[in-house]
């Protein structure tokens, strides 16, 4: 049972320097995929749901799936909501035995969304749940992991040590260039403005939007102190471009070719990010 939370693994990537997958389900098939690849890896994976796609999957299902998968695995597997917009639903997801979980309230004022997450850090921590934050914001280019087209805003550097200090967070997600979905033109990170914020802190530091933004670039991140990295388009782009070549002849053909092809994708990031075996130290990795 290597069901854990994301403490001792982004401890590990920080003093590595190499970065974790969060690879976001929308049902079964592609849970299991995700895990089938760290466990031939023997890899640790962040098994992530966001909360844009409960209109996809419950919440309750989501769960089963995850805690399933994530419990009989023999690498570590952290079930993290993604993105959680609202405090009732992370604190739903805590009950339900989600490790670890995002409050994303990177959109409201800098006083507000300090505010926020320490309420949600302050409720998680009593269960030893880890808490993800966002500082400055990722914007969206479509509606995959964001629930709204949205411009991105760098992180300030001067708000990182008070952000930190206020809400206990266990990590820090920061903008620097990145959004989700997919490209339009060429991504332009700002590695001057991670090294700056690497440098002042010692918070594990993650990356939302990885998908499309290059293996060049994702591999920088993840040897400068960046510890998780964001992927789903890359997932179901590449999913549905398979389908579309190999024109299957029946829906189960069609699962079959939509499930490899999210395995080797997830298989090439994991290079990409040099992700490293993990050994989990005692029962619950508080």
């Amino acid at each position: 049972m290597l069901l854990v939370n994301t403490k001792q693994l982004f401890a590990e990537a920080q003093s590595r320097k190499f970065a974790i997958p969060a690879t976001n389900f929308i049902d079964l098939d592609s849970a299991r995929a995700y895990v089938e690849v760290a466990e031939e890896r023997g890899l640790p994976l962040i098994l992530a749901f966001a909360q844009s796609h409960k209109d996809i999957l419950s919440l309750e299902e989501a769960s089963l799936i995850g805690k399933y998968f994530a419990e009989k695995a023999t690498v570590p597997i952290a079930l993290h909501l993604d993105h959680g917009a609202d405090t009732e639903y992370i604190f739903k997801a805590i009950e339900l035995g989600f490790k670890s979980v995002m409050i994303d309230a990177s959109e409201e004022s800098f006083e507000d969304n300090i505010m926020i997450s320490k309420k949600v850090v302050d409720y998680a921590h009593q269960f030893g749940v880890t808490v993800e934050a966002e500082l400055g914001h990722v914007g969206a280019n479509d509606n995959s992991e964001s629930s709204e087209i949205t411009h991105s805003i760098y992180t300030e550097v001067n708000d990182v040590i008070q952000f930190v200090e206020e809400t206990k967070v266990d990590s820090l997600a920061v903008s620097i260039g990145t959004a989700h979905g997919v490209y339009k033109g060429k991504p332009k990170l700002s590695f001057e403005r991670l090294d700056e914020i690497a440098n002042m802190t010692d918070i594990p530091l993650v990356l939302h939007g990885g998908s499309s933004t290059g293996d060049e670039n994702l591999n920088r991140c993840a040897i400068s102190g960046i510890v998780k990295i964001n992927i789903y388009s890359d997932f179901i782009n590449g999913a549905l471009q398979e389908i579309q070549n190999e024109k299957p002849s029946n829906y189960i053909e069609l699962k079959e070719i939509a499930n490899q092809k999210m395995k080797s994708i997830l298989s090439h990031y994991y290079d990409v990010f040099q992700t490293q075996r993990v050994e989990i130290k005692g029962e619950n990795n508080e």
